[in-house]
């Protein structure tokens, strides 16, 4: 009886724990993201992206491997059951004072059952397991790391082109609303006859031309929204809306340029560093492999013997042994000696891919570094230009309205006021995405970050 009730006290428990552990995974993917910001975006995208899941599950995955080579160590225990029935016994001659007679050995019936533990205590691939599980972890950790890292860089971009969109489409929406005025002006203005026809069907064709930029603009964004709840994992059709601060936004595009390249601080390197210090054991290993194995044994063993069936199990004959079994590998061909060689010759590879690593980790962070640069020199260009277009768009503005200046000026310097101030985004954007090339080459992104 009080057997049953802790039964049923530990199945209500899991019932009322089982759905509360399902729910506790399955919250963050029933999240609905509104106005949310970078840092909210990549949070999302660190526990829901696919990627990111498979990783860490690689990562458990690795983490039972190395259990399990590791779990040769302990003891191996098992049992042999084994049951015989002699259709034809044993029969034996025996000579005594020149007289033969026969006699027949056993039982038709034998049965044993045989229990017998196992331990290891010399063995050259238990030796490898246990030296390279640290390197094991550390390699699994790490390719966890680097798709963290690229799913922060990757979210990041598309967070900010959706940015870019957005302020494209609020600009295209301004220009809009300045044409049509201007359209009606000028439909006005010639209906009095100050002014020929050519004035308003010139605000007519880039009025038109602006609509179609703001509907190109607006379709794009679907797709670029599509992209980004694709790369962190969210649902397609649940509404996704994003939020950020341009002037914070605009603080932090600087960053140090004199920062010294560290190798180290690279994922993809220390990635190879693990690669070649799991060789190098694989090297020692097959030094090992000279090495004899040494493991001890006992055992426990229940013989039944029995003309009959039915009284077969009545009795037991039981035998016990203990004792250590030593194996020594003499000559196996050159396998040994071949399997050295080619793990040597692995470690100079990896040794080659460090070296083209770093030179790529150098390429790579020049590049990144250049273009950051340039994109820093176009951005504040384009913001100068912004403010020069505004101030030449006003004063047009005033002078076309006073008749002093053709309609064309005025369309000229909206035309300017606008491509400014896309220039200014699309910088904009170039430097943020340069940036985080940049801090990749340097290896600065992390995931706590």
């Amino acid at each position: 009886m009080n057997f049953n009730k802790i039964t049923n006290t530990l199945l209500a428990v899991g019932l009322i724990l089982i759905p509360g552990h399902i729910l506790a995974q399955t919250d963050s993917a029933n999240v609905t993201l509104s106005n949310a910001t970078l840092p909210e975006v990549i949070r999302y995208a660190l526990k829901n992206k696919p990627g990111v899941k498979q990783a860490i599950i690689d990562q458990e995955i690795g983490e039972r491997d190395i259990k399990s080579a590791l779990s040769g160590w302990l003891p191996q225990i098992n049992a042999d059951g084994t049951f015989n029935h002699n259709l034809k016994q044993q029969v034996q001659a025996l000579t005594t004072n020149g007289e033969t007679s026969f006699i027949t050995f056993g039982t038709k019936n034998t049965s044993s059952l045989l229990l017998q533990a196992d331990q290891q205590f010399l063995n050259a691939g238990l030796i490898q397991a246990s030296k390279s599980a640290r390197y094991y972890r550390q390699q699994y950790k790490q390719a966890t790391e680097n798709t963290e890292i690229t799913t922060v860089v990757d979210v990041s971009k598309a967070f900010y082109d959706i940015l870019t969109s957005q302020e494209q489409l609020k600009i295209t929406t301004e220009n809009i609303a300045r044409l049509q005025k201007q359209l009606n002006d000028a439909k006005a203005q010639y209906g009095v006859g100050l002014v020929d026809k050519t004035d308003f069907q010139r605000a007519q064709i880039s009025l038109s031309n602006s609509l179609a930029d703001k509907k190109r603009t607006q379709e794009l964004l679907k797709y670029k929204y599509a992209y980004l709840k694709s790369i962190i994992g969210y649902q397609a059709d649940k509404d996704l809306s994003l939020t950020f601060n341009g002037q914070a936004m605009e603080t932090e595009v600087l960053i140090d340029t004199n920062q010294v390249l560290n190798h180290q601080n690279r994922i993809e390197f220390r990635q190879l560093e693990t690669q070649r210090q799991l060789q190098s054991i694989t090297t020692n290993y097959n030094k090992l492999a000279y090495m004899p194995n040494l493991s001890g044994f006992i055992n426990y063993n229940w013989n039944y013997q029995n003309n009959d069936f039915s009284n077969l199990y009545n009795q037991s004959y039981p035998s016990s042994v203990v004792g250590l079994k030593l194996n020594i590998p003499i000559f196996l061909g050159t396998k040994r000696i071949q399997e050295i060689r080619k793990s040597q010759l692995l470690e100079k590879r990896i040794d080659l891919d460090l070296e083209n690593t770093k030179n790529q980790i150098n390429s790579q962070y020049e590049q990144a570094m250049a273009t950051y640069k340039a994109g820093l020199n176009d951005w504040r260009t384009a913001n100068e230009n912004v403010n020069l277009s505004k101030s030449v768009y006003n004063t047009i503005k005033l002078q076309y309205d006073e008749g002093i200046k053709s309609y064309l000026d005025l369309m000229t310097a909206e035309t300017d006021l606008r491509t400014s101030q896309l220039n200014y985004l699309n910088a904009l954007y170039s430097l943020l995405s340069a940036k985080l090339d940049v801090q990749q080459a340097l290896g600065t992104i992390t995931v706590n970050q």
